[in-house]
């Protein structure tokens, strides 16, 4: 399992974009992690599914709400990564109204997931293999704190959390 120091895997992740701009095209869109997180600040975190109880009724609301004290506190970027595809995170981007805060990042195939060992068996559930919940602050492509959650909790992944690690 990743931990503290180490460096974010080598990875792509998927955002859908609404509008065309700086290279994007509308639609899906490639994010190297390695190149994205290069120098920036990044508070990340990660849930097991787009549209789930908890995750759409706490865990985003919380990133979306302290945007602005996420700034202040010297993050460059929010990124939400779940295991779905990007046109059901870019739906639920739209959703939870993210647009312009926090980045939501697909993980389709769990690529990113498995390289962190961060990932969680919901195949009882239906829902395969997940990643796990947790929250990260990454500086510069590296893990600078990480709080990863037991199953079924939402107590240490809150924006609140890692709000106060990023002002620490």
């Amino acid at each position: 399992m990743i931990k503290v120091g180490d460096t974010l895997p080598s990875a792509t992740l998927q955002e859908y974009s609404e509008v065309e701009g700086e290279g994007c095209s509308i639609g899906p869109n490639p994010v190297d992690v390695t190149k994205a997180t290069a120098g920036k600040t990044i508070a990340l975190f990660a849930l097991p599914g787009a549209f789930t109880p908890t995750c759409s009724a706490k865990h985003v609301p919380g990133y979306v709400q302290h945007f602005d004290d996420f700034k202040s506190a010297g993050v460059d970027e929010i990124w939400c990564v779940s295991v779905n595809d990007a046109f059901v995170m870019g739906a639920w981007a739209r959703d939870q109204k993210t647009a312009g805060k926090v980045r939501m990042l697909a993980d389709g195939s769990g690529v990113f997931a498995n390289a962190t060992g961060l990932t969680l068996d919901l195949t009882a559930r239906g829902m395969g293999v997940r990643s796990n919940r947790y929250s990260m602050l990454v500086k510069d492509g590296k893990v600078a704190s990480l709080n990863v959650e037991a199953p079924g909790k939402f107590e240490v992944s809150d924006a609140d959390t890692l709000l106060a690690q990023a002002k620490g």
